[in-house]
């Protein structure tokens, strides 16, 4: 295992789901959770649940949600020494429903809840120095002071031999802002891994092709990239050329994580030694097992719950 915990920084939340299929929440609804949730911990959760030292910087308040989210973390191995508690302040929330056609209508609780405390801490400070691979998640980067946590710690990781990933997690209007574009640019010139889904590729791209589009990533410094397709599995490029894994064949109950617990998964395996093919089956595994879950840190896995799940599941042909 390459030395140094993988450490991310952004939202800790709680998903409360509606029963019902609908768009929205106009009328009362049967609901269901809360489930601990945020990209940023669902991913390292499952960081943490394959056994790999796995750390945190985020904020939450000194409520029942908070202790859910923490008490999972904790659970699974994750370091939450950098996780700030804010008395008086609420824990984020998202109220979910899913509509007939397999979207979701979210109604969020998040302006003024501790996620927007998220700061520099002494304790994040300690975790960051500490930290061997950095995971950067591109739906906080608009948040001033993750932006700045993650400038200020990637010239002393990369200088001390650390590595970056990027899953960019991003809407499109978010890259009309020179300086969003700036510090998006900015960590992606430094990325080892960039784990983009479908269009997410030609927001950093001029091009439109994906070929062209990947070449210019890997032309620009990327050394890998995993390209997410969801249920037809994923792609891996490097210089030294191209790998593709179909998906399996699963019943989806609830798709929230299942790209974080891909990212996790395919960044552990390869921090492992393990080889792109294995990585990408184990990837591919995780995010399809995930799925099958409601709730989304309910379907995380450990390499022994891959392992089950890979040779009693079929792949998509």
């Amino acid at each position: 295992m390459i030395e140094g915990k993988i450490v991310t920084i952004g939202e800790i939340l709680v998903e409360i789901m509606a029963t019902t299929a609908g768009n929205g929440f106009l009328e009362p609804q049967p609901l269901i959770g809360p489930f601990p949730s945020g990209a940023p911990a669902i991913f390292i959760d499952q960081v943490g649940k394959l056994g790999h030292p796995a750390g945190i910087v985020a904020a939450v308040g000194d409520d029942d949600f908070g202790t859910l989210n923490l008490e999972r973390l904790k659970q699974d191995g994750v370091d939450v020494s950098a996780v700030a508690i804010h008395p008086g302040a609420a824990t984020g929330s998202a109220f979910v429903r899913y509509r007939p056609d397999g979207g979701r209508a979210f109604v969020y609780n998040m302006r003024d809840s501790a996620v927007g405390r998220i700061a520099a801490t002494p304790e994040a400070g300690t975790l960051l120095a500490a930290a061997g691979h950095l995971h950067v998640m591109g739906s906080g980067l608009p948040v001033p002071a993750i932006a700045g946590m993650v400038r200020s710690t990637l010239p002393a990781l990369k200088a001390r031999g650390g590595t970056v990933s990027f899953d960019p997690n991003i809407r499109r209007e978010m890259m009309r802002d020179e300086s969003g574009r700036a510090i998006f640019h900015s960590v992606l010139s430094v990325t080892d891994l960039f784990l983009p889904s479908g269009e997410e590729l030609s927001l950093f791209s001029d091009e439109i092709d994906e070929a062209k589009a990947i070449a210019a990533l890997l032309d620009a410094g990327v050394k890998e990239i995993v390209l997410k397709r969801g249920e037809a599995g994923a792609s891996h490029f490097d210089r030294n050329g191209r790998t593709d894994m179909p998906g399996f064949v699963v019943a989806e109950v609830d798709p929230t994580g299942a790209g974080d617990c891909f990212g996790a998964t395919f960044l552990v395996a390869r921090r492992l030694g393990k080889s792109v093919l294995e990585a990408l089956r184990y990837a591919n595994a995780a995010g399809a097992r995930t799925v099958t879950v409601q709730g989304p840190m309910e379907g995380s896995s450990s390499f022994a719950d891959l392992d089950r799940f890979i040779a009693q599941t079929s792949v998509r042909t």
